[in-house]
């Protein structure tokens, strides 16, 4: 029996993504961010991370669109440390995953939604994956075009 590669799809509105660029590589210093952030009882979805360049680094991450203010303050108190981090957010923004545990065994999933993205001219923000999920954080604008893409090529 052929396990399907994509199964389901699941959607999530009102996201911001928030960039914090220019950040030191200093795992205490991230970790105090994000503590302060958990603090204020915010959950943070989606995370992607830059290598290490010059000592620094920038940090992606994905917050209900609600909590934008208060996910700017707390990043605003830490450049009293850091007087060069740079903090830009994006709050029009939806996250498409793409589910299936057939994904472990099989490739092009990821080149397969990279495609239909390009064919539908739908720019993605940021990505996270595991083996058995890729999350895609898009403008809201397009997540209707998406999702019924993503329906279509994987039958779903």
């Amino acid at each position: 029996m052929t396990i399907l590669p994509v199964t389901s799809i699941s959607t999530v509105y009102n996201v911001a993504l928030v960039a914090v660029d220019n950040l030191p590589n200093d795992m205490v210093l991230i970790a105090g961010i994000f503590n302060k952030i958990a603090d204020e009882n915010i959950n943070i979805d989606m995370i992607s991370q830059s290598p290490p360049y010059k000592g620094k680094i920038n940090i992606y991450f994905s917050i209900p669109a609600d909590n934008i203010i208060k996910v700017i303050t707390i990043l605003n108190s830490f450049k009293i440390k850091v007087p060069n981090l740079r903090i830009e957010v994006d709050s029009d923004s939806t996250k498409i995953s793409v589910f299936g545990e057939g994904m472990r065994d099989k490739p092009g999933v990821a080149a397969k939604v990279f495609a239909l993205m390009a064919d539908n001219e739908i720019e993605i923000k940021l990505i996270t994956t595991s083996e058995v999920d890729i999350s895609y954080l898009i403008y809201e604008k397009d997540a209707d075009k998406a999702i019924n893409a993503i329906r279509q090529e994987f039958n779903i």
